[in-house]
Order: structure tokens, then sequence, then C-alpha cells
């Protein structure tokens, strides 16, 4: 199965910091990410999850950072394995208002910290890779 996510990242005070989110079961740092939707790009898709997930808005590429798989468990069902396209996207503004801020906690933090607290060892890589790609 296939899936979108959107790395999100700002310069502040001339440093680049990304956007890291919780799980809303295990509570884990992960990035904004869901299944593809219909009449939408992967690209849009992902701009979507960041809205919808993280509460924020932003320019999204249309081609993808890289990707990374997992294992999603369902409940009552046998679990999925899923690729998912992971597209950087500047943020250009951050709402307190958004569709799942009660389910989710968000934090600003470093690429090397993000990297270290993720528990994907591809989605790590990327965050290893996002800073020279951005300069």
């Amino acid at each position: 199965m296939h899936q979108s996510a959107a790395l999100c990242y700002r310069i502040k005070n001339g440093r680049l910091r990304v956007l890291l989110i919780t799980s809303r079961k295990s509570k884990r740092w992960i990035i904004p990410k869901g299944w593809l939707i219909e009449d939408m790009t992967p690209s849009q898709t992902a701009g979507r999850e960041a809205w919808e997930e993280a509460g924020v808005k932003g320019k999204c590429a249309n081609k993808p950072l890289g990707h990374f798989s997992y294992v999603k468990p369902r409940s009552g069902k046998s679990s999925v394995f899923c690729l998912v396209d992971v597209f950087p996207l500047c943020v250009r503004s951050i709402s307190s208002e958004f569709p799942e801020r009660t389910q989710r906690k968000r934090k600003w933090v470093s690429p090397k910290k993000a990297a270290s607290w993720v528990k994907s060892p591809e989605l790590s890589q990327l965050f290893h890779r996002l800073g020279p790609i951005l300069h």
C-alpha cells in the first residue's frame, strides 16, 4: 500500500527546524502521513495530511525527497506493508486549530534530533539528507 508524507520544515533564526508529531495510538514521533487521496496528487495528499495532523500549511514539493517503509498493524485485520513517499513541505503558516489537535503533540526540532527520535532508520536518513538539499 502506498502513502504520502510531509517532511515539514522552516528556517527560524537562521536554523533549519523540522516538525515532528506524535502518532495517535503509540505516541511515537513521526511525520504527517496518510493514504493517497482520490483526485489528489501524492504531493497534494502530503499537504493535506500536514494540515489535518499538524495544523501547518505551506509549499509542498512535487517530487519526493525519498521514501520509507513500515508495517502498519490493523485491529481485527492482518498487518499491511506500507511504502511512504516523503515530500518536503516549506511551512508558511501554523494554526492552533486543526482537525487532529486533540489527538497529537507537535514539536519543532533540529533535523539531527528528529533523526534520533523517529523509529524508522529510512526516515532518519531523510532527516540527515534534508539540510544539504535545501542549501
